[in-house]
Formats: structure tokens, sequence, C-alpha cells
């Protein structure tokens, strides 16, 4: 009679320390796995945040550096340019593939969300009823907001005009300032960010400036200019004494005595 041969395999003992093992292997991996997953987050949220930063900050350049000498409302009136620490109101070209020509107003604004404040830019076809009282009204409503910064990031706005020397606003002035600084704050800490730089405005007074024509270039941040030249014209000859050379206005010759011809 023949012995009854042993079955092959695993004890009851050793399947319970092999699934021991495998599940201390496994939460061992979702540890390291969690933990590279959050630093792989918030790298790639740091990345995305720099990259919207970027793109903001570049159509915040591209508008202001766009802003025309237009003015609303009655003819003399100073140009639609409404400037503060948190918002920028303008007139530029209209741009878009949806957009019909002309000019456009435009408002770069922060504005409270339930996410934090972020700067919206919106618009509107401008009209000579398109003022800064009917914006600030309310009466002309600015439509197609676009965000353009996003928490954590801020912005802040500072002017600047011949003089070089920065304004926290701009309002109502007779000419655009030279400059607008665009400067990045955290929003929890309010620390300047190294991502702050400034838009150069293209045009800040109307044509007439490139022909001299002194009146139009006066104001707030232009009037000492008119000035800094040498006067020309009628009143220049008038102001010599009589006839040390020949006048080249009628006003001039007028002054002098007695024919020195």
């Amino acid at each position: 009679m023949r012995c009854k041969e042993a079955e092959s395999g695993f004890s009851l003992l050793e399947a319970l320390i092999s699934v021991g093992l495998m599940a201390l292997l496994c939460a061992t991996l979702a540890t390291v796995t969690a933990q590279w997953m959050r630093g792989w987050k918030a790298g790639f949220d740091r990345m995305q945040n720099g990259d919207l930063l970027g793109l903001g900050l570049d159509r915040i350049v591209a508008d202001i550096g766009s802003a025309e000498f237009i003015s609303a409302g009655q003819a003399g009136s100073p140009p639609m340019f409404q400037g503060t620490e948190s918002s920028v109101t303008f007139v530029r070209s209209a741009i878009g593939p949806n957009s019909p020509a002309g000019l456009e107003v435009v408002r770069l604004a922060e504005i409270d969300d339930e996410r934090g404040r972020i700067l919206v830019r919106t618009r509107t076809a401008f009209t000579p009823a398109a003022t800064a009282a009917a914006i600030a009204d309310g009466t002309i409503e600015l439509t197609n907001p676009v965000v353009l910064m996003r928490p954590p990031f801020r912005v802040s706005f500072a002017f600047a005009g011949p003089d070089r020397a920065w304004r926290e606003s701009w309002l109502n002035a007779n000419q655009l300032p030279q400059a607008v600084r665009i400067t990045i704050l955290d929003g929890q800490t309010d620390e300047i960010l190294p991502f702050s730089t400034a838009a150069l405005v293209n045009v800040t007074a109307p044509a007439e400036c490139a022909a001299n024509a002194g009146r139009s270039c006066g104001g707030q941040q232009g009037g000492a200019g008119q000035q800094s030249g040498a006067p020309s014209g009628g009143n220049a000859g008038a102001s010599a004494p009589g006839g040390g050379g020949a006048p080249s206005s009628g006003n001039a010759g007028a002054m002098a005595p007695g024919g020195g011809g």
C-alpha cells in the first residue's frame, strides 16, 4: 500500500505574509506618489500663472501704448484718458476679428471677484457721448469683459509726464502721459514682484503740436514746455529795439521808428 503524495503550495501563514508585504509596498508607493503629485501640481500652477501673467502684461502694454489723443464731448475738451492706481480708461483703435473699423473706449480696472481682486478689460465703441462721466455713472455700458490678471497677482498703475515724475493719478489733463508704470504686486503680502514694467504711450499730444501750435500743447503736464523754446512769429520781432535787423513780420516793422529802411 502506497503513501499519499504531499500537495504542493503556500500555507495560510505564507499567504498572509505575502499580502501584508504587498499592502506595505502599495502604501509606500501611494505616499511617495502623493508627495510627488503635490510638488508637480504646485510647479504646474506656477508655470501656468506665469504664462497667464505674461499674456496679461503683453495685452496691457499693447493697449496703453496704443492710446490716442481723442477728446470726448465738446471740442477743445481734455483727451479721453483717466488713470488711477487701480484703473485706466482711454481711447484706441478697435482691434479684433469681430471689431468694426473705428475707435473704441477701453477700460482696464480691478474688480472684486469670488476668487479675489482681478483686472478686467472692457470696451465699447467710441462716440461723442462716451465721456468719462458717462462711463463712471453707468450711462455708457462697457462690454466684452476679459480677465487679464488673476490672484495671487494684483496691479497698480502710475503715470509720468514730460517731467518724468511718477504720479498716482492722471485725470482731466490736456495731454496724455508719456509713460505708464505697471507694478505687479503679490496679492497677499503686497510685495512688488520683478515682473513689473512700464508702457510708453505713442501719442501724447494732438497733431497740432507737430506744427508748433503752442496753445494746443499746454496743460497740466505740458505748460512748462511752452516756455522752453525760442519764441517765433511777430511778437519776437516786436520786442527787438528799433531797426537792429530786417524784421520778418509786419508787427516788427510797425514798431521801428521813422522808416529805418
